[in-house]
């Protein structure tokens, strides 16, 4: 049966529910990973590993979530929260800029307080003052903004757009599956809702992007469950730029007694993530909680892309997890796998003279 399946999927055919389930259980490691290959090569025949230049900006560190694997947020009046304001905004973009940066990563918690105007004003002043583009606002942020100004998801995500929203990132996913998010995030969106900002989004003419959060309480095939549903909604809309599957990091977090997944676990589920998407073009790798050793060998198991230099982090930070950059380390580590590093724009436009 493993024999047949790999034929399919060397031969480009798409492989369903079952079929992905006995390849993530029982294929070989190593035999698994040169079929990602395959399939990452046939997708992306020349030898080149894409990389943006960002910042990871969050706005506030405010969260009424309470989620249980987040060690970054703080309580509404808890000691510690904050928001930026503009001009320390206005810095850390310009530091950006000034690294060669092209874009920033905005994201935040569900502020009780702050109406959906105060994150307009935010972006009209950005695009006033820089020319970056803002990839802004998980799903969940949006449903949050919805909630709170009493409007549905589609409407906050147009009036977001209209104020400078220019794409929307796939945080807040963890694993689409209702029973895993009800146990880790109850006070977080359903994974309908999730997957139906992303599908408002692209219909708005956003393109996104699609992560997993994996390795807590989640199963083998409730994550395989989470890939299948990001490959419909592809089907249906084409709207997701990449994927970019990451381990869980439990320290410090309220589920601290799980089990970190080991550097195998990762590349076998990034192998399975390449081959079962086949609709995604792009696989980013996770050197923020992977480390850049693993990470050029994730390149061999499905990975096209580097992901971001990371140019400030916190979220993963707060969890005791901290790998550092630059855009040089990311061209060295990227050439000694055999591979030509290429910087690229949000909608994976290589900047050719970067």
């Amino acid at each position: 049966m493993l024999n047949r399946i790999f034929e399919k999927v060397i031969a480009g055919e798409r492989i369903g529910f079952d079929e992905a389930d006995l390849l993530y259980c029982e294929a070989d490691f190593h035999e698994l990973g040169t079929l990602a290959h395959a399939v990452r090569m046939r997708k992306h025949p020349e030898k080149a590993v894409t990389y943006v230049v960002d910042r990871n900006i969050n706005y506030s560190n405010v969260c009424t979530c309470g989620c249980k694997f987040c060690a970054f947020y703080k309580a509404p009046d808890a000691e510690g929260g904050y928001v930026l304001d503009f001009d320390e905004l206005d810095r850390k973009i310009e530091e950006t800029l000034a690294l060669g940066g092209t874009q920033i990563l905005m994201q935040g918690g569900h502020h009780p307080d702050l109406p959906l105007s105060w994150y307009e004003d935010m972006l009209r002043h950005i695009k006033a003052n820089h020319a970056v583009h803002v990839h802004a606002f998980s799903p969940p942020e949006i449903v949050y903004f919805s909630e709170l100004n009493d409007m549905t998801p589609r409407e906050v995500i147009r009036r977001l757009h209209e104020a400078g929203l220019d794409s929307i990132p796939g945080g807040g996913a963890e694993i689409l599956v209702d029973s895993v998010r009800s146990e880790i995030a109850p006070r977080k969106c359903p994974a309908g809702e999730w997957l139906g900002v992303m599908e408002d989004a692209h219909h708005l003419g956003l393109k996104t992007t699609a992560t997993m959060m994996f390795g807590h309480v989640e199963s083998a095939r409730q994550r395989l469950e989470h890939l299948f549903a990001v490959r419909e909604l592809q089907d249906r809309t084409g709207g997701f730029t990449a994927f970019i599957p990451w381990t869980f990091q439990p320290d410090h977090t309220a589920l601290s007694h799980c089990r970190k997944l080991t550097s195998i676990e990762y590349l076998r589920m990034l192998a399975v993530s390449r081959i079962v998407l086949d609709n995604v073009d792009n696989v980013q790798v996770s050197w923020v909680t992977m480390g850049p050793d693993i990470s050029q060998l994730a390149l061999f198991f499905g990975g096209n892309d580097f992901g971001s230099t990371m140019i400030e982090e916190n979220v993963v930070k707060a969890a005791g997890v901290s790998f550092r950059l630059s855009r040089n380390e990311i061209h060295r580590l990227v050439r000694d796998a055999g591979f030509e590093p290429r910087q690229r724009s949000m909608d994976y436009t290589v900047l050719e003279d970067r």
